[in-house]
């Protein structure tokens, strides 16, 4: 599968910092203030939306659907804006997180219930894995959440300010005490982990002893300084691509999306207020892989 991601308001920024081609992109967001999901082309257009309620996680398919979180379930939607498959969550949940399987089932995260769930092609639960949570607040038990190669699950426990990992019954094996509340983990082929921290203002890079061996501070990038950090992806280049959310006051204030290098160089970013609001996650359209084989990271 190939994919792509941008907005022609980034050129002029991206010529004037590196005097080289400027980096564009093709991609999908879900822009969470606005209650829409968007595809946006190289050149900065707008190519297709979709209205969904408190958006939050966004995919491309291998069959070229879209598949999305929204607050009380997932949908896929075909590019002529069809909702060919669903799933519900019941009364009172919330849905933050979902994740296409390798084997065509949709993983999501239900808060309210604290529940893991694989669910199958015909929207049946396949499988149901319990998490166990000191939070009784609903909004503030999960975010984004990841299963990863081994048949564990990567979990944001957001009102917990943790990152923990379950195994394929629910008992935690590892976890993180993150600098601030902890919105998703993508965990890297050399088994490290990606985790953006919320309100916390950072984001950080952490071995698989738990030490940091990569971060950026709230004021590292000038004149984008981190609010609420989201939804990341880490690129095969090693650059990291970043949901700068600006909910909680900050909206208008710095870019929505960017990317960075390692030494912490903005190469890309997506600054356009006119017609985006509060960006929370994005996938980078122009990555090679199937994301249901995890080719691509995110």
């Amino acid at each position: 599968m190939r994919h792509l991601f941008l907005a022609a308001a980034c050129l002029p920024i991206a010529h004037a910092l590196y005097a080289q081609e400027a980096v564009t992109h093709r991609f999908i967001c879900a822009d969470n203030g606005l209650n829409k999901v968007f595809v946006v082309g190289p050149d900065g257009k707008i190519e297709w939306d979709f209205d969904v309620p408190v958006g939050q996680d966004v995919w491309r398919l291998a069959n070229g659907n879209h598949l999305v979180s929204h607050l009380r379930g997932a949908w896929e939607i075909t590019p002529d804006k069809q909702i060919v498959w669903r799933y519900d969550s019941p009364e009172g949940t919330e849905v933050h997180t979902c994740q296409p399987l390798a084997d065509g089932n949709v993983m999501v995260i239900e808060c309210g219930t604290s529940r893991i769930v694989e669910v199958d092609r015909d929207g049946k639960i396949a499988k149901e894995v319990p998490l166990k949570t000191s939070t009784t607040n609903v909004h503030l038990q999960f975010r984004n959440g990841r299963k990863l190669a081994n048949g564990h699950y990567l979990v944001a426990f957001v009102g917990e300010n943790r990152l923990v990992e379950v195994d394929g019954e629910g008992k935690e094996v590892w976890s993180y005490n993150a600098p601030g509340n902890c919105f998703a983990g993508v965990r890297l082929p050399d088994g490290n982990t990606v985790i953006p921290c919320g309100d916390g203002h950072k984001l950080v890079e952490i071995n698989p002893q738990n030490e940091i061996v990569w971060q950026i501070d709230e004021n590292d990038l000038p004149g984008n300084p981190l609010r609420f950090v989201a939804g990341v992806q880490r690129l095969p280049n090693g650059n990291t691509v970043v949901c700068n959310w600006g909910g909680h006051g900050f909206v208008g204030q710095q870019p929505l999306i960017f990317e960075v290098t390692r030494d912490k160089k903005v190469v890309w970013e997506l600054r356009d207020y006119e017609r985006f609001r509060t960006v929370s996650h994005v996938m980078l359209l122009d990555v090679e892989g199937d994301p249901a084989q995890g080719e691509v990271l995110r």
